[in-house]
């Protein structure tokens, strides 16, 4: 999965941590990704800004690369992560709440921003709409 943005490693640290993954190391026997990306032959002005993609530590999720773009966000996303805080349906709603509250809160902390609250009597369904540091929009559910 690739992520467009202006800022790979903010993203990647913030994703990072949204997700529960880790920064991708590079690969054995180099220090860094700059080094790696010499030894095949990549030239200094193509050379990345830091760490730029995440991996599920458990390795059953996509590894994520956040490309750097010249253009800014300008439009609604294509496409959004779900962030799943919740516990899922089995959880007694004010439980739900409760975690996905906290889930905004930590991610709050991070750099994200709220957009709003998903909630409608009467349906058994809350979540909150967010926006990471770039200003691409996720759900906490």
């Amino acid at each position: 999965m690739v992520i467009d943005c202006s800022d790979p490693e903010l993203l990647a640290r913030f994703w990072a941590e949204a997700l529960h993954y880790q920064l991708e190391p590079p690969p054995e026997g180099f220090d860094d990704w700059n080094e790696y990306w010499r030894s095949v032959g990549v030239s200094e002005d193509e050379l990345g800004v830091g760490f730029d993609s995440i991996i599920d530590p458990e390795g059953d999720g996509p590894r994520i690369w956040f490309q750097i773009v010249p253009e800014k966000k300008s439009l609604k996303n294509r496409l959004h992560l779900d962030v799943n805080a919740s516990g899922g349906r089995k959880v007694p709603m004010p439980e739900r709440k409760r975690r996905i509250d906290d889930e905004a809160e930590r991610l709050t902390a991070l750099g994200a921003t709220v957009i709003r609250v998903l909630e409608t009597e009467g349906l058994d369904h809350y979540a909150i709409a967010m926006r990471d540091p770039e200003g691409n929009e996720f759900d906490i559910n």
